[in-house]
């Protein structure tokens, strides 16, 4: 990276390519490139990675990217493995178990692990820091971008100035309310659920309560389902909250009693470490790259957080762009035809198999209204009697699958 006079009395840092966004697409992103020995600068407005509760499950792939990026052995002294998962009925009782264990011939690593997303945020951003080819500076907000055939130009309100910055190209993961995408006139298209979904995190032992619960549990209720998972320390329960009860009333403690109340059955008092109350996406861009400035991660897609799928697509994007990169800058391939190709790969998936999978898990849960089977669980305990059709599940809620179609995609 060198620093210029840009002729009109300012400086402007030159670098091959700015990653705006530092939450875990962008770290990767950055992080892969610095590796490859690409100058990568990594910004973004906040004063540092926040401590972001949405997201804590990373997907087999998922963990073989951190294994290449040699993080994996430090994610998984802070994480926790849950190769089982289960699907609960809560009227009925009805659990179907799953063990992504009966893939390990497709994955080293058949199971998910329970993380934190802030956590390889953290991770990666001092890595990056730390790297020859890479730097962090957090505390900027993009305010202007412009592109032109040779490269692109951005604008960043710093703690005391506006700074510039002059790339190659630029990676926008700067989230649902990309203000790349925004500069870039790109549309958003998709809905916005009703209902907003409310995040509570405990370190009461709900797993002595509810018997055989494993660390990853989808509960169907049609009146009010959840979703439980278990992460170092903590559990997290995530349930819908009604758009028609205002935030403070969603986050009160009486709230909070009634949730636990409805899972463990009685008025056991339980205390929270934090509460959340988010909005639900069903969103995608019309187009992943303008020039040379690509999307990634929320700033591309956006969906319901059931199933895990979210950060680990957003993470997919990352490794899928920042390999065309390499093949770009280090050996002078045609950037044209490998940039067109990101979009058109990352996009059908995001399509085809992440909205439509999400879009199903929450139709699944909103199912549990009754107290026998409902059509979903029994298609679900078909599964355990048909192995070929369980390895296929397997493998798609593990997003080995959309992977692989992915590569298909010319």
């Amino acid at each position: 990276m060198t620093m210029s006079n840009d002729g009109t009395g300012g400086a402007t840092l030159t670098t091959r390519v700015l990653v705006v966004g530092a939450g875990p697409v962008g770290a990767v992103a950055a992080y892969r490139l610095a590796q490859a020995g690409i100058d990568t600068l990594l910004i973004d407005a906040n004063a540092g990675c926040p401590e972001d509760m949405r997201a804590s499950t990373f997907h087999p792939p998922t963990l073989e990217m951190m294994a290449a990026l040699g993080v994996l052995a430090e994610l998984e002294a802070i994480g926790l493995k849950a190769p089982v998962y289960q699907y609960r009925n809560r009227r009925s009782g009805n659990v179907v178990e799953l063990d992504l264990g009966e893939i390990g011939d497709a994955t080293p690593y058949p199971y998910r692990l329970q993380c934190e997303q802030y956590k390889l945020s953290r991770l990666l951003t001092e890595r990056i820091a730390a790297h020859p080819h890479g730097d962090v500076r957090f505390q900027r907000r993009v305010v202007t971008i412009e592109q032109d055939e040779t490269g692109v130009s951005v604008s960043a309100e710093g703690p005391i100035a506006i700074e510039r910055y002059r790339a190659d190209y630029v990676i926008a993961a700067d989230g649902a309310n990309s203000t790349i995408r925004k500069w870039l006139g790109i549309e958003f298209d998709g809905f916005t659920y009703p209902e907003r979904f409310l995040t509570l995190s405990t370190a009461f032992p709900i797993e002595t309560r509810i018997p055989g619960l494993a660390n990853v549990n989808y509960v169907a209720d049609a009146e009010e389902w959840c979703v439980l998972l278990r992460v170092p320390g903590l559990w997290r329960v995530l349930v819908p909250a009604p758009d028609t009860q205002d935030d403070a009333k969603l986050l009160s403690d009486g709230s909070k009693d009634r949730v636990f109340a409805g899972l463990l059955g009685d008025e056991t008092p339980v205390e929270t470490y934090h509460r959340t109350i988010y909005r639900v996406h069903q969103r995608v861009a019309r187009q992943f790259r303008r020039g040379r400035v690509l999307l990634a991660g929320d700033s591309a897609h956006l969906n319901n957080p059931l199933g895990g799928f979210g950060m680990n697509s957003g993470v997919h994007d990352a490794w899928n762009l920042t390999g065309k990169l390499q093949e770009i800058i280090n050996h002078g391939e045609a950037p044209a035809p490998l940039l067109d190709r990101y979009e058109r790969q990352r996009r059908a998936i995001t399509q085809q198999f992440v909205q439509a999978q999400t879009i199903s898990n929450k139709q699944m849960l909103e199912a549990g209204g009754s107290d026998s089977t409902t059509p979903q669980e029994r298609r679900l305990e078909g599964l355990l009697s048909d192995a070929a059709q369980r390895r296929e599940y397997l493998l798609r809620q593990a997003m080995i699958l959309s992977l692989r179609d992915e590569a298909a995609i010319a």
